[in-house]
This record gives structure tokens, sequence and C-alpha cells, in this order.
């Protein structure tokens, strides 16, 4: 099994095999090739190799669908999608892989290694044998000026020969290492432009992999798992167009990073010359559609994976040209609640483990009983479903964050659940990385549920949610098909349907079930009366991540005491 793969989606390119041959010539690790060839068979022939694979499209799919193809075929641990016209650095398939390999870069970057302009190729003139960079098809030597009228070259001389006809074409195939760029970005209308002056600031030197806020997308590498966790490459924005933006704002808005790997480079042929263009057949209604469709999603914070806003992004790399300027970082907070109830040996572990994970946010506590915990309010009474609904919202009330994690007395929560930031206001999230503990038993279980001990959203939001809520059940008493579950009750009773998300954080959080849940514990998929409310059912008899056997969980608890 192959260590990368390499994906090629390929159409009309005529330097196809010039770009297979330079990655066979200068791969050093165990990388297979997967060229796409979508509408077409290669101009010039691959010839058979056991490390190259040819998947022929007599219609084309599009360079997105072509790229996902490939990884969908690979069985590697590493995917790259580089095109069809490029040159690549010697090992470079080992550079890229190293970092991740000895631990420098973790599983959630995404890569790109330096880029340089590509020499593919002179056109010559027949008669002088005078030598011009690429370009569209040449008919004539010497050089005219904007009116038409002959000038001298660039060295002042008139090479006295002004052949016309047909030229003929020469392979260079040379990296051009005096334009080259580590840096890039996109505009506020989400369109790629370079970033040569980020070279300038601190954080770009004395390091081998500089952040990298925008992409070119020639050449992208990453973990492939990864890849498929941030949903491969989105057929929605069509062929071709914001390839480099997709994937720029998945690797940072997912919660991941973006980094150029100075230890290796790639040369890119770029054609944007009038009749030097792309092989990919365009129109301005389809270049229109990518456009709009890549603003739509991130600038209005639309992809159900973001865990960051994009004022996020702006704000890690802030000054940004173009952008405005977006604000402060938004406050974050924890209200905590808890009927005092619970055994101490899960109560005391929970609540340490939350003080150390919270990364410096607010935290309010709400208890039946005093506690010194937090910023603590007592709210007498007798547990109950209206009793939990009283706490949360007072401790609402109390804290003043824009945003408020709702988190319960016997979960253990992974400090990454607390790096996730809202991108919208109006929704509720749900974090779905949580494995139900049982405190005596053989096996753990995930499955994608909704959790208000695994809730983020905007503080008002919450808000006005259970101040309504604590209200009809006041009225009304509590109805059990109502559901605990903020977005999840519909219209009924006058609320409003607002949607809910669901996001998973790097390390999951533990729910442990005990003999006092609020909720039944379930340890298989035939107890749910509706199996849609337990999809993705998963069992482990060690806790992911955090490396505890399920059987040793209790005894663990002891030791954190």
């Amino acid at each position: 099994m192959p260590s990368l793969t390499i994906g090629i989606p390929s159409r009309n390119e005529e330097f196809l095999k010039n770009t297979v041959d330079t990655i066979l010539a200068n791969m050093r690790g165990d990388t297979e090739i997967i060229v796409v060839c979508d509408g077409a068979w290669p101009i010039v022939p691959i010839p058979q190799h056991p490390r190259v694979t040819l998947i022929y499209h007599p219609e084309s799919i599009g360079q997105r669908a072509a790229t996902n193809e490939a990884a969908r075929i690979s069985s590697a641990d590493y995917f790259m999608k580089l095109d069809a016209h490029c040159m690549v650095d010697e090992g470079f398939d080992v550079k890229l892989m190293q970092p991740y390999e000895d631990g420098e870069l973790d599983r959630t970057v995404t890569t790109m290694p330096r880029l340089y302009n590509l020499h593919a190729f002179d056109w010559v003139c027949p008669e002088c044998g005078r030598h011009f960079y690429q370009g569209p098809v040449r008919t004539e030597c010497g050089i005219r000026n904007d009116k038409g009228e002959k000038q001298l070259d660039a060295g002042g001389q008139d090479s006295g020969c002004w052949y016309t006809g047909e030229f003929k074409k020469e392979l260079v195939w040379q990296p051009r290492f005096n334009r080259g760029t580590d840096h890039m970005r996109f505009d506020n209308t989400m369109h790629f432009q370079y970033w040569r002056d980020f070279k300038r600031r601190p954080e770009a030197k004395h390091t081998d992999f500089p952040e990298l806020f925008g992409n070119l997308g020639a050449c992208v590498f990453m973990k492939r798992d990864r890849f498929w966790e941030l949903g491969g490459m989105d057929e929605e924005h069509g062929s071709w167009g914001q390839f480099g933006t997709e994937v720029s704002c998945k690797a940072w808005l997912s919660g991941g990073r973006q980094v150029t790997n100075r230890r290796t480079w790639f040369s890119h042929l770029f054609r944007t010359q009038k009749g030097f263009s792309f092989p990919y057949e365009q129109n301005n209604k389809q270049v229109d559609h990518a456009r709009e469709y890549s603003r739509d999603l991130w600038l209005n914070n639309k992809w159900p994976q973001q865990v960051r806003p994009l004022s996020w992004l702006i704000r890690h790399f802030w000054p940004v040209p173009d952008w405005p300027d977006p604000g402060p970082a938004p406050t974050m907070g924890c209200v905590y609640y808890t009927d005092n109830r619970l055994d101490p040996s899960i109560f005391n572990v929970c609540q340490r483990q939350l003080t150390k994970a919270v990364n410096g946010h607010k935290l309010v506590t709400t208890s039946i009983v005093p506690m010194n915990f937090g910023l603590n309010v007592e709210v007498p009474g007798t547990p109950s479903r209206h009793q939990m609904f009283k706490q949360i919202l007072t401790g609402l009330e109390t804290i003043d964050t824009d945003y408020v994690f709702l988190c319960e007395h016997d979960v253990i929560y992974h400090p990454s659940h607390f790096d996730f930031i809202p991108p919208r206001d109006d929704t509720f999230y749900y974090n779905t990385n949580v494995w139900h503990v049982p405190l005596n038993g053989p096996r753990a279980v995930k499955y994608d549920t909704h959790q208000v001990a695994a809730l983020c959203a905007n503080r008002q939001l919450l808000l006005d949610y259970y101040r309504k809520l604590v209200a009809v059940v006041e009225v009304f008493g509590y109805d059990h098909k109502w559901g605990y579950e903020p977005g999840t009750w519909g219209a009924r009773k006058g609320f409003i349907d607002l949607p809910t998300r669901e996001w998973q954080s790097a390390g999951p959080n533990i729910d442990i079930r005990h003999s006092h849940n609020l909720t039944a514990s379930r340890w298989s998929p035939d107890s749910f009366k509706d199996k849609n409310t337990c999809l993705n059912w998963q069992e482990a008899d060690t806790i992911p991540v955090w490396d505890i056997p399920v059987e040793r969980f209790p005894i663990w608890l002891q030791e954190q005491r």
C-alpha cells in the first residue's frame, strides 16, 4: 500500500507526460500517481508504469469530481492534488510527509510546497534561432510595440529577422527560481491574490512552515483521511474556480491550519494570456457561479463543518489587505449546572478537568447547594427538569460573554471542545464527538446525537430560548416528547424553529453513564425507536484519544481524585 497518492485531474493537457515523468524521476518514497483523464485521453501518451494509474472519462466530470475520484480510489496515508502542468523537487514526497511523521505538523494541517513559476517551453524562430518565452502560438519573429511597430529587443538590438510562419516549440522544463512566492491570500470577494508583502512580517521569518492564508490550488497536500474529514472538494461549486479558496477556508475554519513547506517546492506553468489559457472549458456563467457560491458559503459562514467564523481567520492574520477590521475577538464563557447529588468520585474529577479545559473562558456555575466552583450562583429547589432549566437560565443571566458553552456535572470535557467559536448567531451548535462510558461495563459507545451538555451558541439566542422554555414549563409542565435540546422543539408552544448544526472537537468528551443520569443509557441501536437518532454508531473498549480502557475507567476516576 503506497504512503502517498498524487491525484492529477487532466483535460487536454499538453505537458501531462512531462509532469508524470518529473514525479517518477524525483519521488523518493512509496508514492503512486493517479491521473484522471477528464473527457480526453492524454495528448502525449503515458507509458505503462507500475506506479501510474490512468482513469478515463469520455465525458468531463470536472476538476473537483476528478480530484475526489483519485482520493477515493487511493488507499494511501497521504493525498496530494497536483495540476497536470507542474514540475517537482527531488524527494518532494518524503519532504512533505516527514514533518507529519516527526510530529512537527499535526494531522489537521494542510500543506503547500514553495511555489515557483515553470518555464515549460520556448518558441524558436526557424530562420534565426531566436527564442521567445512561452505564450500563445507565435507566427512572427521580432518584437512589435502596442501600435504594431517594429522595435528593438530587450538587449537594444534588432534581430534583423522578421520571419513570419510556423515556429518550433522547444521544451525547457525548468523552474524559475527568481519568480516564486510562499505567501498567498484571497480578497474580500474571495478571489485569489498573491501576498508578497507577508514575507516581511515576523511570523513569516525563521520558520520552515509559515502559515498560509490562501492557496493557489495547484498543489495541495494533507492526510488522506483529513481530505475526507473536510468533505473532499465541494462539487456544488462546479467544475472549475475557487479551488484554492475552498481548500484554505476548509483548512482554517475546521479548526486546523494551512502552511507552506519551505523545505521543498513545486513549479507551476501559468497560462494567463489570451490564447494561452486553461484547458478546462469555461464560460463567464460557470465562473460567476463558482464565485457566487463561494462568497455565499464562506462570507455567510454556511459551511456545516466550520468551528470558526471567517472573521476569526481575518483576525488571525490581521492586518489583511482588502478586508475591513474584524474587530475584537468574541468573548467565550461556560455555564455549568449541577443538582449536587453526584457521587464525589465523579463530581470532583469532572470539575477539576473542566477547570483545566476551559482555556481561560469565564466560568459561571449554578447549583442547588452553594459550592466553591467558578462564579457560583445558588438556585434553591428540588432536582427536576424544570429546576435544570431554571439553573441554566440563571447562569445565562449572570454571565456576560458573547457565546456560551453549557456544561454538565457528569461530563469530562476535552480541551478541544472549548476551541469552538460559533460561526453564526442564529444557530445552536452541538458537538457530536462524545463517547458514552459506563461506570461498570465492557464498552463505550458513540453515535450522532444532540446533547445539552455539548451545546454552544450565542448567549442572547440561548437566553431567549431558556426564558421562553422556563415560562412554558411553569404553565404547562414538561412533556418528555418535547426533548431537552434547543432547536428540537420546532414551532411548539410558540417557539421559533431555529437551525441546529453539528461539529466535532479534535478530542472527544466523556459522558459518564451512572445510576442518576437524567436520560436513559442505551448500549445498542436496537434500543432506539427512531434509528435516525443513533446514526454512525460506534463501539470501543478503549476511549479514543484519552486511551483509557473502559473496564479500567472506574479505577482511572479514583486515580484522578
